[in-house]
């Protein structure tokens, strides 16, 4: 991929990171499960400086989960690929 798609997807990706991160703080949840939701979007965070295109289908996923209402367990724990 040529770098102005890179600086375009990262972009992208950033913005919908950032309203992600909105969403989760303004959600009515116990705050063990904005814990680790919160963890779960520094997770993709820090995949998006490896691989773009894996962090942006990570932040599908639990945008999918969010829109579902699939959340985390109260006691926040997370499974070992980041999922609640």
């Amino acid at each position: 991929m040529d770098s102005d798609g890179q600086l375009e997807l990262y972009g992208r990706l950033a913005a919908r990171l950032k309203e992600a991160h909105r969403r989760v703080r303004t959600m009515d949840v116990p705050e063990e499960v904005r814990v680790a939701l919160t963890r779960r979007l520094l997770v993709i965070t820090a995949a998006s400086k490896q691989d773009l295109a894996a962090a942006a289908r990570r932040l599908d996923g639990l945008m999918a989960d969010l829109d579902a209402g699939r959340l985390p367990p109260e006691n926040g724990d997370l499974d070992p690929r980041g999922r609640g």
